[in-house]
């Protein structure tokens, strides 16, 4: 017998971290709103973050400065406006974060008010990041959430997978136009409905496409495979941020090492205890991402190592001890001793710097649907992302999105009654082992064939194995019922086939995407823009 329940609400929030939380607490005094998150609440990308947040607090900084460091570091692609109208929007949004509760470090101030402690990151020409110790993300998190438990206009949902958004004609009416989406409870095991007047998808992005990551195990590109499928364009998803250092340790598998520890003077080594990058780029350990990323690459790959080594312990024990609590902690958890040992790192694949289409308020190609965050294409990262600026993306974006659906909120009414979610002809799985076996394929391709140095034949032989995976999935899909699993490799299967096809269109090397059959950069250059034909599978 068909189980099927609907819930309505006026603005649903797929997603629950800074971004969805955000928008969720601005939209909340004027509509019911329903937060979906695919585990706990505190289980994404916002929590692990432990940097911080860019904003200009400092009086001998300036907007455009933090204009100018972006643009650098997104190679030229960065969107001129959206920059602009992130850097100017920073202050008044963090502000609304301090508002909320979240407690930044401060320091001395020469007997005057304590001001905030802020820190220096890779690409960055001054002192702008706020954090919170070394638990940035953890600090956001806990105190958004908790506004978020206790406002009686929000419902949460843990533990409950989007599959698909629903349009309008599924009900008689236009394709462009979101009205609901169907989820997964993996409580309970049974598919239900949600009827909204908006959708906002803060889904994060899809770095457990890769084999090596930082990211928790829920940012499996969800978000965008689903509006991929309803028919909004992307953009830019050859550009996947890889963070330069992860612990290398088997016990510890996506544990990051905070950008701050080299903006606090930590230096990268080889085995031998010579540093190198000053040999790669003059401002050395702080250059962008991309650039520190490749060079450890290639300094892995050319002495035949498994990692190289990131070095803090010319600093004193108690400075360790102050501004890395956690991280300190952590490692001595697993017998490191970051005081007075090297720390063994690896690159991971880390942020997705491309995504579904945006305008300045979030919206996406299809009329009622919003994208925030890390799941989204602002324009803002260009070709690489500079340290801090992604919580700030969220926040500033989920203030713009949310203003816009206030605007817009009063004059709406819900969708009609949505079609129920039919499973009669489908059956219980008895091959997960299917699942688990591409699902390591894949992840093992793309690091390999996708990862940070590529070539044609490696996309290539990537997009024909991608290809023979959705065929095989679409099958298992078409005939079984819905797993936690296979919903999320459906989705990954689906964000691996955008970037390949992404990197394949870029004949250039650009920021994060380093390709030997095109090393140069070309003169004019453009995002990488993909549009949808409508399919179902």
């Amino acid at each position: 017998m068909n189980i099927n329940r609907e819930h309505q609400c006026d603005v649903l929030v797929i997603g629950s971290g800074a971004a969805g939380l955000s928008l969720a607490l601005q939209v909340a005094p004027y509509g019911k709103v329903i937060i979906l998150s695919k585990s706990s609440l505190n289980e994404g990308a916002t929590y692990y973050a432990q940097g911080g947040i860019a904003a200009v607090f400092d009086e001998s900084d300036s907007i455009e400065s933090h204009i100018q460091d972006t643009k650098i570091a997104g190679a030229g692609l960065c969107e001129d406006d959206t920059v602009k109208f992130i850097a100017n929007n920073a202050k008044p949004c963090v502000q609304w974060l301090i508002d909320n509760g979240v407690l930044f470090d401060r320091e001395e101030n020469n007997g005057k008010k304590p001001r905030y402690h802020l820190t220096q990151e890779g690409g960055h020409s001054h002192r702008r990041i706020l954090h919170s110790a070394d638990t940035t993300g953890m600090v956001m998190q806990n105190s958004l959430q908790n506004n978020a438990y206790n406002h009686s206009n929000i419902t949460i949902l843990e533990y409950c997978n989007a599959i698909d958004l629903i349009t309008e004609d599924k009900i008689g009416g236009e394709h462009n136009k979101v009205v609901g989406a169907y989820i997964w409870n993996r409580r309970y095991e049974y598919v239900e409905n949600i009827r909204a007047q908006f959708i906002v998808l803060a889904t994060g992005g899809a770095s457990k496409v890769y084999q090596y990551t930082s990211n928790p195990d829920i940012s499996s590109g969800d978000g965008i495979a689903m509006a991929w499928r309803a028919g909004c364009r992307v953009a830019n998803l050859e550009f996947n941020q890889f963070h330069p250092t992860c612990l290398f340790h088997p016990k510890a598998k996506n544990l990051l090492l905070t950008e701050a520890l080299r903006g606090e003077g930590a230096y990268l080594k080889r085995i031998d205890g010579t540093r190198f990058m000053i040999e790669f780029d003059k401002r050395a350990e702080l250059a962008p991402r991309d650039i520190v990323a490749r060079a450890i690459d290639f300094e892995m790959k050319r002495l035949g190592e498994e990692c190289m080594y990131l070095d803090i312990t010319h600093k004193s024990i108690d400075f360790i001890k102050k501004h890395f609590p956690s991280t300190h902690i952590r490692l001595q958890n697993l017998c490191i001793d970051m005081t007075k040992e090297l720390i063994p790192i690896v690159p991971a694949a880390h942020y997705t710097c491309g995504g579904i289409i945006v305008n300045q308020k979030g919206q996406t190609d299809l009329s009622q649907l919003y994208a925030i965050g890390e799941v989204s294409y602002t324009g803002l990262h260009g070709a690489n992302r500079i340290a801090s600026n992604s919580l700030l993306e969220c926040i500033v974006y989920a203030w713009s999105a949310s203003q816009e659906i206030i605007k817009k909120l009063r004059k709406k009414e819900l969708p009609k009654k949505l079609p129920e979610w039919d499973d009669s002809q489908v059956t219980c799985s008895d091959e997960e082992i299917v699942i688990q076996h591409n699902w390591r394929e894949l992840r093992l391709l793309m690091w390999d064939y996708m990862g940070i140095v590529r070539t044609n034949k490696r996309l290539a032989r990537a997009l024909r194995r991608i290809e023979l995976l959705q065929k095989e999935i679409c099958e298992y899909y078409s005939n079984f019922k819905v797993s936690n699993n296979l919903l999320e490799l459906r989705n990954l299967l689906q964000v691996s086939e955008l970037m390949v096809q992404c990197a394949m269109k870029r004949k250039e090397s650009r920021g994060l995407h380093y390709t030997l059959d095109y090393p140069e950069l070309q003169n004019n250059t453009a995002p990488t823009i993909l549009i949808p034909k409508r399919k179902k599978y």
